[in-house]
């Protein structure tokens, strides 16, 4: 998949692209079941609220078989190699659920700040693609970005490892506010399968969902190779070494899930 030179000026102005429908509704039943079930599994990469509900599953591409297609799907590689003007690897895979009711906070931040202070990346050629797995509504905690942050560069940050499970370096009250003043606060949302692309300078949070509608959405945090990182005091499974370019799998790599799924019900 090929951005245009329209979607490709919008990233570059406001740091995020919103793209809607890109995964079928059977593509994306496939992934959502199988979140469902990686949740489940006692492993050291899900990690988990204070509730006890599941928040982050990292990871998964190296133990689940449909979430490895989506590691290397071309309708997510395609278009960051294109922004990023060259061959990426997988720097970080997540799973992030917000629970009904008990989904925390993710408080403002840049991912860059956080690759760059604890795992020596050098530049921000790197960015995330989000595929959403449910609806994203205003009710179950979406995420939330300042346009044009990016723009800024790099933020200081402060390392809050007490607000929730996950420990993250964050920005403060009065830098949010001077950002927000400036580029405003948008939440972008729609149905599952939709795909957001943003760059790893955009200053972005969600807040607790406190609805009875669940919100999961995948990560895909992937960076240009030669930018790869230089320090690893990260487990493997949160910071990737792996530095090997993806290869991207033919467009119908899930195609071919959700056909064997439809076999296996039919054989019932």
């Amino acid at each position: 998949m090929r951005l245009s030179e329209d979607q490709v000026a919008r990233f570059r102005d406001e740091g995020y692209l919103f793209l809607p429908d890109t995964f079928s509704a059977d593509e994306t039943a496939v992934l959502r079941d199988e979140a469902a079930h990686v949740f489940t599994l006692d492993r050291e990469e899900v990690w988990r609220e204070t509730s006890g509900v599941a928040r982050t599953a990292f990871a998964a591409h190296t133990y689940s078989e449909p979430f490895r297609r989506l590691g290397r799907h071309p309708r997510l590689i395609e278009p960051v190699m294109q922004l990023l003007d060259g061959q990426v690897y997988m720097h970080q895979y997540k799973i992030n659920a917000k629970a009904p009711f008990d989904g925390e906070v993710w408080q403002w931040h840049q991912d860059y700040g956080t690759w760059k202070n604890d795992d020596d990346m050098p530049e921000a050629r790197a960015m995330n693609i989000a595929v959403f797995l449910d609806d994203v509504t205003v009710a179950n905690g979406p995420l939330m970005v300042i346009p044009g942050s990016h723009k800024a560069g790099v933020q200081e940050a402060g390392h809050d490892l007490e607000t929730t499970s996950y420990p993250l370096w964050t920005l403060d009250r009065a830098k949010v506010a001077e950002l927000a003043e400036a580029g405003g606060i948008v939440a972008p949302m729609g149905k599952a399968g939709s795909v957001l692309m943003f760059h790893s300078n955009l200053v972005h949070a969600s807040p607790p969902n406190i609805s009875p509608f669940g919100r999961t959405i995948v990560y895909l945090s992937l960076c240009e190779v030669e930018n790869h990182i230089r320090r690893f005091k990260r487990k493997e499974w949160i910071a990737h070494r792996d530095f090997t370019p993806i290869e991207p799998l033919d467009d119908d790599c899930l195609a071919e899930l959700v056909a064997a799924r439809r076999r296996g019900t039919a054989a019932e």
